[in-house]
């Protein structure tokens, strides 16, 4: 999601390893598109992460398309943030149920 006075843009992107060898493009959009995108990731706990540039090249790309080679190691630091979000909010989650 990108920040200022543009039209707002986002990009969700899915990784399984089982169906595709890179992250694929699942939605993208601006504006109203875009909101609704970040909408969805935050109903479903799902992290969000902003970077523009990022943003601007994935939007080029197709939905259901791999993303490039070129792209691999700064999408790999976004899932590793992603990884490392999911694993704090279990932690959380854990020390609160330990709390009953």
């Amino acid at each position: 999601m990108t920040k200022s006075s543009q039209p707002k843009q986002a990009v969700a992107l899915s990784y399984s390893k089982d169906a595709a060898a890179a992250p694929v493009v699942k939605a993208k959009g601006k504006g109203e598109t875009a909101e609704r995108i970040v909408a969805i990731a935050a109903e479903n706990g799902v992290p969000v992460r902003e970077d523009a540039s990022l943003v601007e090249v994935l939007s080029k790309l197709d939905l259901e398309q791999e993303i490039p080679p070129e792209l691999y190691r700064l999408v790999a630091e976004i899932l590793s943030f992603v990884y490392r979000a999911d694993q704090a909010a279990q932690d959380r989650a854990t020390r609160k149920d330990g709390d009953r």
